[in-house]
């Protein structure tokens, strides 16, 4: 990896995390974490900063990122920023100490609480706000905390309306008071510490992609099969259509926008839902042949169906 001679300067992501920054400064947060690219997602402990993948500094890897794992998670400008706005959340805690607070305790849990290898969501749960898919508040205090805060970095009136009589609500309404209290406040701790930067790292992509590949073959669950076999197709004759995954994937705000994209958990379950079938149509490897307009409204019409029968069912683990 630290033979690929990527830097973050002067790529798409620099101009994400120059947006992130503009959005903490209007919430009069004096304190924008610092950035730089590794291996992955993530924001460590003690330091107030924001780990980026290496695969999205440059187009040929992110096609590889494809090819090995069939998704590029922040792969969109939409979508990194969803996740910068998350580990934004991580970072305030750390360079805040925020999970040292009497209240960040009652309201979130405990940051000490080990990380579980799996959690079981619960669809119907209003204690949670949602933001990444796969209800992710749910998997640890630390997690609930950090979508709770990329929630409320939004404008007050929408997180407001969206959870009005949720119980998640308390949450976004302590980040609200936090947020107020440390105005101006200069952060407790300031390091600009890189952890696992690209530069050092001398893991080859073959063993990385082997060590992921293990790693996210949670295995979708088999049971649209029959279903999405009769709207897509997997005969060989069919290998030149367009991927379904993809299909779908691109039109997933028509898909929302035909049903209704709520904030209850009708919403919610909606959005686990279409994660897994979407997830399932690339591990059957199946395309999209014929009308486009037949499959959109024939999977719509499956979905909706899925959804309702989802949320009466018992979710399985989610591996983390």
């Amino acid at each position: 990896m630290c033979d690929l001679g990527l830097e973050l300067r002067g790529t798409w992501l620099a101009g994400c995390v120059a947006k992130l920054c503009r959005e903490l400064e209007r919430r009069k947060i004096p304190f924008c974490p610092h950035a730089w690219l590794s291996h992955d997602w993530f924001s460590p402990d003690g330091v107030p900063g924001i780990a980026i993948p290496f695969y999205l500094a440059h187009p040929r890897l992110m096609r590889l990122e494809y090819r090995q794992i069939r998704d590029v998670e922040g792969g969109s400008r939409e979508a990194c920023m969803k996740i910068l706005r998350h580990e934004s959340g991580h970072a305030v805690q750390h360079a805040y100490q925020l999970q040292r607070r009497r209240g960040y305790q009652q309201l979130f849990g405990k940051s000490s609480q080990p990380y579980p290898e799996s959690y079981r969501p619960h669809p119907r749960s209003r204690r949670y706000v949602y933001h990444l898919p796969l209800y992710y508040a749910q998997s640890h205090p630390d997690e609930d905390f950090a979508e709770t805060f990329a929630v409320w970095l939004q404008h007050r009136a929408t997180w407001r309306e969206c959870y009005r009589g949720w119980p998640a609500l308390n949450k976004l309404q302590y980040v609200d008071a936090v947020m107020e209290e440390l105005k101006d406040t200069p952060p407790l701790i300031s390091s600009r510490k890189e952890v696992d930067p690209i530069q050092i790292l001398k893991m080859t992509l073959r063993k990385h992609y082997a060590a992921r590949r293990d790693r996210y073959e949670r295995g979708y669950p088999d049971i649209y099969d029959h279903d999405l076999r009769r709207l897509f197709s997997d005969q060989k004759k069919s290998h030149a259509g367009e991927h379904a995954s993809k299909f779908l994937r691109d039109r997933r705000d028509r898909i929302r926008n035909f049903i209704g994209d709520t904030r209850d958990e009708n919403g919610l379950a909606l959005e686990l839902v279409l994660d897994d079938m979407i997830g399932r149509c690339r591990e059957l490897r199946l395309r999209a042949v014929g009308s486009k307009r037949e499959m959109l409204s024939g999977f719509t019409r499956l979905l909706k169906r899925k959804t309702k029968a989802f949320l009466s069912r018992r979710l399985n683990r989610i591996a983390l």
